[in-house]
């Protein structure tokens, strides 16, 4: 799987992104419940360790240790002979938010999701979430359909899609 390192082959100055490390979870973790009503669980988030698409962008370092700026979990499940990805969760730290650490994130993401050889990759996003519907747009996800009452306090999630 290629990184985006900083500095990276685009010339920008994106995170650097690589797999999620256990060391990393704690972190995660808190990310997660700072940026979701109904955050995933730990347990949750630990089950994915040693998934190819269970990443982490970097934003540097402080005395030493990774700052982790957001993440994301990606994978694939069968259909109907060909994989189908699965965007099932990216968060981002609210800091380092509108800096190319989500856009990062989801290109490496979607390379992992391409390398099993998937032919397209879903997600389920809030519907009132517009700056995230946003970004999965540049990304050439479409809206394929609503689901009502998808999250436990009754919002509504859109599906979105991309062939790949």
């Amino acid at each position: 799987m290629t990184t985006v390192a900083p500095g990276g082959r685009d010339g920008t100055d994106r995170p650097g992104v690589r797999q999620a490390e256990r060391a990393d979870l704690l972190e995660i973790h808190r990310i997660e419940q700072a940026s979701f009503p109904q955050p995933w669980p730990f347990s949750a988030l630990e089950s994915y360790l040693g998934e190819e698409g269970f990443l982490v962008a970097e934003a540097g370092t402080e005395d030493g240790v990774p700052i982790v700026a957001g993440y994301v979990i990606a994978d694939t499940v069968p259909n109907h002979g060909t994989p189908l990805g699965h965007i099932k969760d990216l968060a981002v730290r609210e800091e380092y938010r509108r800096e190319g650490v989500a856009t990062a994130l989801l290109e490496s993401a979607l390379e992992a999701v391409t390398a099993t050889g998937a032919g397209s990759v879903k997600l389920e996003v809030r519907a009132d979430n517009d700056g995230a519907r946003r970004l999965y747009r540049q990304f050439g996800f479409q809206h394929r359909k609503t689901i009502p009452n998808y999250y436990s306090n009754g919002e509504d999630a859109q599906v979105m899609v991309r062939l790949l």
